[in-house]
């Protein structure tokens, strides 16, 4: 029978990090990796950026497991998520699983998972179609792997996170004589991190860094707060041994770091050169120790230390405030789209009186592969096709490129984007289409709920800011009962724009006048629309800005006179609830409706009669 073979990505390529691909062989799934990605800048109020399982979810009967190649939140940050829709056996080295373990115990519907299989780089795991085997990297967090399916058309090999390091120690070398050994088996096609090659600079070994950690420590009197990812425990390790050779103690900030450090010494992938009652100090007892004495090591949420950092600065951490005197040591590297805000970020910790000092400005310091260490991987490799993967579309560029001069033809070489599917047929592998694939973002609880309407508004909201007009009308009588009331936020200051806001009100009153009218049948969205397009038009007339317009119209029909203080008081109560409903929206947490619930929960009483408070709807 003729094989069936695709290779599909869902993340991890024209963008940095959320690496996840699915390999279909013979209508059985394998998915490398499940990761995630910070969100960029533009992302306002995301957490984290997961792939979209779409796809997978519908083939979930066809998935057979999933393979992960090391413990960052690149490669496993999404599995929980992905554990919510399919039900797959999860293969990883023992760091490797141990951590993402620790990731599933937020998630109470999957914290109880089990069905997890420790690998090693001499494992073979025989599914009958095809068989998975592995090869050990050097990266920056022990017993990373590579992966190998083998199937009847050849080789399929997914690096993971690599680079060459001679003077890398057990537990992080690279099995020099396996690699050989896969590349003579001949293989098919080459998913390879091409991460590092974007800079021509080598990466310097981490001897060398371990060197300069500890120079760094020696050269400071003061307190040294240390910015590390909380799964990079290679440098963990590196500051572990700064501390003990200047008569330091550590301080870990934060529950996530402790859990790593924790995980890491239960395994024996952390050493300790003394006891650890000794190097640790907690959090209630940091004040007791003196300044020149402690080490801060911070690593923020999720793993993510630079926001934290942030946050100290600014002085919003209730237990560390950067100050005169202390050292602050970024020791990760960045990615390009939060270049500006380490900036800012190092600009609030010079203001607080602090230096700053970062290994990526001394040094080249990368856990992925240089252009060389590519070109090497490649020669073990020789591979017929070569797919880079984890990169923006300029990296991936670089590395087409540099396969291109180790003799890779270039019609061999694919730049793909997520949902791309790659087929291989009659010894061709060539591009067959695309599923739709796109970015789930996740905010707070809400998984998949943020899209790109209130991400937009959002970003409209802290550009423009909002403009919200209240108004009550009669419907029978089709006319105003009352003066509109005005609210701004984040736009203009109402008390410094006495006579925008006059004419505002003029404007939406006459709006609503000429629409009651005029109009048939009566729509509320047809009144809306025409105040939101007369004030929008109005405003950018006055201010060349386009602030979010939210029209809030309610009803109340007239069976006899109305107490004006009654409609007043119910006016005030309408604006204060659509201000609350307005931070709600901006933090995402409620969509653009408001109830009449919301406004009143009383009927309005006039000194006469009673008089009801009708359906009051604020669809955007």
């Amino acid at each position: 029978m003729k094989s069936k073979l695709s290779i599909i990505p869902f993340g991890g390529v024209r963008e940095n990090g959320k690496n996840m691909y699915a390999i279909n062989y013979n209508d059985e799934i394998y998915i490398f990796d499940a990761g995630l990605k910070y969100p960029e800048t533009d992302l306002l109020g995301i957490d984290v950026v997961i792939p979209d399982f779409g796809y997978l979810k519908e083939h979930a009967d066809q998935v057979v497991g999933i393979f992960l190649t090391h413990g960052h939140a690149d490669a496993i940050g999404a599995l929980p998520y992905l554990l919510n829709d399919i039900n797959a056996p999860v293969f990883g080295s023992e760091m490797t699983l141990a951590l993402a373990k620790l990731a599933l115990q937020n998630d109470k519907n999957v914290e109880n998972f089990e069905d997890f299989h420790v690998v090693n780089e001499k494992s073979v795991i025989d599914f009958g179609n095809a068989k998975i085997s592995f090869f050990s990297t050097t990266h920056s967090i022990p017993q990373s792997l590579g992966l190998v399916l083998e199937t009847a058309n050849g080789q399929i090999v997914y690096t993971g996170d690599f680079k060459f390091d001679q003077t890398a120690k057990n537990d992080y070398r690279t099995d020099l004589a396996r690699l050989g050994e896969i590349g003579k088996q001949g293989v098919l096609a080459l998913l390879s991190d091409v991460a590092g090659v974007g800079s021509y600079d080598e990466s310097v070994n981490e001897s060398a860094i371990e060197e300069y950690v500890l120079d760094t420590f020696q050269n400071h009197q003061g307190r040294i707060i240390v910015a590390a990812v909380a799964s990079n425990i290679q440098r963990i390790q590196q500051v572990i041994n700064a501390t003990y050779k200047t008569g330091r103690k550590i301080v870990l900030s934060g529950n996530d770091l402790e859990k790593v450090v924790r995980t890491a010494l239960k395994l024996k992938k952390l050493e300790l050169p003394i006891p650890e009652n000794e190097l640790f100090v907690s959090f209630k007892n940091m004040k007791k120790l003196p300044l020149a004495e402690t080490v801060i090591l911070e690593t923020g949420k999720m793993g993510e230390p630079i926001k934290h950092l942030q946050r100290m600065a600014n002085g919003d951490d209730r237990h560390i405030k950067i100050g005169e005197g202390d050292l602050v040591f970024i020791t990760t590297t960045p990615s390009t789209a939060m270049e500006a805000f380490v900036a800012r970020t190092r600009d609030l910790m010079f203001k607080a009186g602090a230096n700053v000092r970062a290994i990526s400005q001394d040094l080249r310091s990368s856990g992925h592969a240089s252009r060389n260490d590519l070109q090497l991987m490649l020669n073990f490799m020789q591979p017929k096709y070569f797919l880079p993967v984890q990169g923006e579309y300029r990296v991936l560029s670089a590395g087409a490129e540099l396969a291109r001069q180790v003799g890779i033809s270039d019609k061999n070489i694919f730049i793909m984007q997520n949902g791309d599917q790659l087929n291989y047929d009659d010894g061709n592998l060539y591009l067959a289409g695309s599923i739709e694939v796109t970015n789930t973002m996740i905010d707070g609880s809400g998984v998949g709920d943020i899209g790109n309407i209130v991400l937009r508004d959002r970003k409209i909201l802290s550009e423009d800011g909002v403009f919200i007009a209240v108004v009550t009308i009669d419907r029978k009588k089709k006319k105003v009962i009352s003066k509109p009331k005005i609210t701004s936020r984040g736009f203009v200051y109402v008390k410094a724009s006495r006579d925008l806001i006059r004419e505002s009100i003029e404007i939406v009153e006459k709006t609503l006048t000429n629409s009651l009218e005029n109009i048939e049948e009566f729509d509320w969205s047809v009144l809306k629309t025409a105040v939101r397009d007369n004030l929008s038009h109005y405003l950018y007339e006055q201010t060349h800005r386009k602030p979010v317009i939210l029209p809030v119209i309610m009803e109340v029909n007239q069976n006899g006179l109305r107490n004006k203080r009654h409609l007043k008081k119910n006016n005030n109560k309408a604006t204060k609830v659509v201000k609350k409903h307005v931070n709600n929206v901006v933090n995402g947490n409620a969509d653009n409706q408001i109830t009449s619930k919301e406004v009143s929960t009383k009927k309005i009483q006039s000194t006469k009669r009673k008089t009801s408070t009708k359906k009051v709807i604020n669809k955007k």
